[in-house]
């Protein structure tokens, strides 16, 4: 009886073993059952090959980086100072009024009152009339408007020349379009004796004419130009659309710093220049040119047969903008187009505003030892910070290029944030703006005051 309830205990103890290796086993199997579904849905559903290679946006990388350090922001290109009262005031009598419909899908190509305007203004700027119905456009900021332009223009394996500094996303767009970038750089010149501006920044001719071939469909211009802040001159920009010409190629002018363009400098609209009107596609933007870029309204105007493929483009993706922002910045535009001819016209008064705020930063950015390159238009201050070197120590970032590093090491700190300047080049050219840092100067007097506390602060601990 003994040895019978042995051998019983034993079957017991042998039974729950197997139980138990029976229990691990369907886990084990259900957990490689669970692994492989996430394997195989996760090898299927992969970022697009047209889209291979994009990584994070450095905006965004950045924006986190100001929220984890919160160091004094130069970096976004933004103003912090309020808009033009007016035109807070129409958005709200306009939002707050009796005409319902204002909330409503306005037509899709651009709000009939704002398409309008801009016909009346550029037809003026031009000296030709601009249909406001098959010429012009609006989109849900100036990148769609860029979007659009190359989407609907750029075939697979037609060739995009881009001029560098560029903003970030042309690149990637021609990729997405199936296109190939051609990218030649903007090289200073050598500067003795004084501050380098954004116009020792030149075009080799020859290296450009040679980029020029029976595959190229678009040359991408920026002037004035983000992040360098160039204004091309007219020599400049006619030798541009000379080989537009003689190769049949479109130019999209980016031009959505129009009206920031410090004198004596002048602007030049590519589409002004003889034979330009037929082969240019113009970008605006009303965030640039009214201080209101959370607004995210832009433009293109072009004649009618190009202007079609960058509908077709928008008519399938955003389809259409914001009815009572596009009335409010319509409102604006009249409103500045009674005054145009007059000092108080905002384009005026903003660009006289700007040009304080940018001779006051460079003159920041030079004492505490960088080299700022003083630019003739838009938003933005290159410098140059190779020559703080030899005072930080950039062993503990990890970033491929040294903007990045030296960024990164300023923003935790000294804590000022500016944008790595290499993010603007393509991968041949990056060495060219790693030496550079872009800042923003459309801030408030107290800002940029702040700006130089902490800088001098900065200084005084490395005597």
């Amino acid at each position: 009886m003994a040895v019978s309830k042995l051998l019983s205990n034993s079957t017991i103890k042998l039974f729950q073993v197997n139980n138990a290796l029976a229990v691990c086993a369907r886990s084990l199997s259900t957990s490689q059952v669970r692994f492989s579904e996430r394997e195989r849905i996760e090898k299927k559903f992969v970022l697009p090959q047209r889209y291979a290679g994009t990584g994070e946006s450095v905006w965004n990388e950045y924006a986190q980086l100001a929220a984890d350090y919160k160091p004094i922001n130069l970096g976004q290109g933004f103003p912090d100072f309020p808009p033009p009262k007016y035109i807070m005031q129409t958005l709200s009598e306009v939002s707050g009024g009796e005409n319902y419909m204002i909330h409503q899908y306005t037509r899709g190509y651009g709000h009939p009152r704002l398409v309008s305007a801009l016909a009346k203004l550029y037809t003026k700027m031009l000296g030709r009339e601009i249909n406001p119905n098959t010429e012009v456009i609006t989109t849900t900021g100036a990148y769609e408007a860029l979007f659009c332009a190359i989407m609907g223009h750029v075939d697979i394996g037609d060739e995009v020349i881009l001029i560098e500094p560029f903003f970030d996303c042309c690149e990637p767009i021609v990729q997405y379009a199936g296109g190939k970038t051609r990218c030649i750089p903007l090289r200073m010149r050598e500067v003795q004796g004084r501050i380098p501006t954004s116009a020792d920044w030149v075009l080799d001719k020859k290296e450009l004419e040679g980029l020029f071939n029976e595959k190229t469909k678009v040359i991408v211009l920026n002037s004035p130009n983000n992040p360098l802040g160039k204004v091309f001159t007219e020599e400049e920009m006619t030798h541009i659309a000379d080989l537009c010409k003689k190769w049949n190629v479109l130019c999209i002018s980016d031009e959505v710093y129009e009206w920031l363009v410090y004198k004596p400098k002048k602007h030049i609209r590519m589409a002004s220049l003889p034979g330009m009107w037929d082969r240019t596609i113009t970008i605006g933007s009303a965030g640039k040119t009214f201080s209101i870029t959370g607004w995210k309204t832009g433009w293109a105007y072009s004649p009618e047969n190009l202007m079609v493929n960058l509908q077709m483009v928008h008519q399938n993706s955003t389809y259409t903008g914001i009815t009572p922002i596009q009335e409010s910045i319509a409102i604006a535009f009249e409103k500045e187009l009674d005054r145009f001819d007059s000092d108080d016209c905002y384009f005026k008064s903003l660009m006289r505003e700007l040009e304080s705020k940018r001779d006051y930063l460079a003159e920041i950015l030079a004492d505490v030892g960088m080299r700022p390159v003083i630019p003739d238009g838009g938003y933005f201050i290159l410098a140059d910070w190779t020559p703080l070197a030899s005072k930080i120590d950039l062993s503990k970032e990890k970033d491929q290029y040294m903007d990045f590093r030296f960024t990164k090491w300023m923003t935790k700190n000294v804590g000022l944030q500016g944008i790595p300047s290499s993010v603007f080049f393509g991968e041949k050219n990056k060495a060219i703006g790693e030496n550079f840092v872009r800042y923003c100067f459309t801030k408030r007097d107290e800002v940029l005051k702040e700006v130089s506390k902490v800088l001098q602060k900065w200084k005084s601990q490395q005597s």
